[in-house]
This record gives C-alpha cells, sequence and structure tokens, in this order.
C-alpha cells in the first residue's frame, strides 16, 4: 500500500493576532489563517474590518499586541518591513503609493531596492514588460499623469520587481474602469498560471476576488466568520446578503 503523502506546508500562517491602535481600537481580534503555496487566497470584508491592518502586519508595517506570523516556516514576528521584502513578500497597497513625480522607470527601480545587480533588474524589466506592455510605452512618463488602470498596473509591476514568493493586493480594483479592472485580474490571473505565484488578495469587488481566488476568508469586526474555498463561499448565505446582494 503507497505511503500517504506528507502534507504541504503553508507558506504563510497568521495565528491568533491581535492589534489595537492608540486610541484603544481592537482592529484585528485573534485572526486566524493559512496560504498553502501556490494558492490565491481572498480576504473579504467591509470597510472597517481590519482586512488592511492584517496585510500590514504581515508586510512588518503594524505591530501585532499578539499572535504569530510564519512565513516559509519561519516566524517573522521581529523582522523589519525591509527584511520581509527580501524574505519574498510584497505588498501593493491601496491607493497604489506610487512617487508620483518619478518615471515609470524610475519607480520600478526603486521596486527592485532588495536586489541591484543590473542582470536581474533586466530580467525582472522583461517579465513585467511582457505582463504590461503599456509600462514600457510609459517607460518616461511621470508616474502621477498615468490612468487609474496604468498606475495600478505600475504599483504591481513595482512590487514584483523584488522577485516575490507572496503577493498581497490591496484593493486593486479600487478607483478604475470597469473595463480595465478586468484587464487587471487577467494580469493577476495569467502571472498565477504561468509562475504559480501565491496571492493573497483584499477585494471589495467579491465576484472578481472569488472568482481569481481558490479560497477566501471572511473578515468582520477583526474577526475571520466564515473560510471555505470559492465557490462554497459564493454560495453562502452571509457573502450573498452582505456582499453580493442576493
Amino acid at each position: 500500500m503507497p505511503s500517504a503523502r506528507p502534507a504541504v506546508a503553508p507558506l504563510l500562517e497568521v495565528r491568533d493576532v491581535h492589534v489595537a491602535y492608540d486610541a484603544g481600537v481592537r482592529a484585528l481580534q485573534g485572526v486566524s489563517l493559512r496560504v498553502q503555496p501556490g494558492e490565491v487566497v481572498a480576504l473579504i470584508g467591509a470597510n472597517g474590518a481590519g482586512k488592511t491592518t492584517l496585510l500590514k502586519s504581515i508586510a512588518g508595517l503594524v505591530q501585532p499586541q499578539a499572535g504569530a506570523i510564519t512565513f516559509a516556516g519561519h516566524s517573522i514576528g521581529a523582522i523589519d518591513a525591509p527584511d520581509r521584502v527580501r524574505l519574498g513578500v510584497a505588498l501593493v497597497p491601496e491607493g497604489r503609493r506610487l512617487f508620483s513625480r518619478l518615471s515609470v522607470a524610475e519607480n520600478l527601480t526603486l521596486g527592485s531596492f532588495t536586489n541591484g545587480e543590473p542582470g536581474h533588474r533586466r530580467e525582472m524589466l522583461e517579465r513585467i514588460h511582457a505582463l504590461f506592455p503599456v509600462l514600457r510605452e510609459r517607460a518616461h512618463q511621470r508616474a502621477g499623469t498615468l490612468s487609474g488602470g496604468e498606475a495600478q498596473m505600475l504599483a504591481i509591476a513595482r512590487a514584483l520587481m523584488s522577485r516575490p514568493r507572496f503577493l498581497m493586493l490591496d484593493e486593486p480594483s479600487l478607483g478604475i474602469m470597469p473595463r480595465l479592472v478586468d484587464q487587471v485580474m487577467d494580469s493577476l490571473r495569467r502571472l498565477h498560471e504561468t509562475e504559480g505565484l501565491t496571492m493573497f488578495l483584499v477585494e471589495q469587488n467579491v465576484p472578481a476576488a472569488l472568482d481569481l481566488a481558490d479560497r477566501g476568508y471572511v473578515l468582520q469586526t477583526g474577526r475571520v466568520v466564515l473560510e471555505g474555498r470559492s465557490a462554497e463561499l459564493r454560495d453562502s448565505d452571509l457573502v450573498r446578503k452582505a456582499y453580493l446582494g442576493m
């Protein structure tokens, strides 16, 4: 009888994480979740549910008061944000946060700060221009003059310049035209299919998020209240009523 396959360890594991801000607001209250290598996982929730706080905690921009965050089997709670990027964690922040006065090319160069070797930059630029051809055309244009969709592509590309193992995206469809939402989501799908990149996606456009994701979690007032495969979440009463308007 063949032996059972060993369980694959999660790439990311969040265990009982609590975050409270200075005013005493409890943003996360015992959040636990896992993301396996090669998965796309969606995080669904209303404004103020704690989604952005969770991403910032994983990225090292917010310090939890309790709990543990493990990446690739190693605790990263005491590791600074730049060193988490070097380990393979990248965040595309809400609102994009581009350097608006710098060119597209300069923004991409800053995204490779963890590896300034020219060969690395050339290789990553080739991959990014294949994924987002418009960024080659706009290379010398100031980032602040891009359309919303082009700016979002640049924000994603800047994060990819660090060659992450784990890409977090905070509201990638926010503030862009519907047809460009489809284009951005298709680009993420191609990135996942061709490179197997693990992604953790926060997205108010719940149908688009569940179409892209393998699994998802629902966050309410700082707590995970539901998890499951995308099809299961799409069919759940909670998601249908609260997020799909059905």
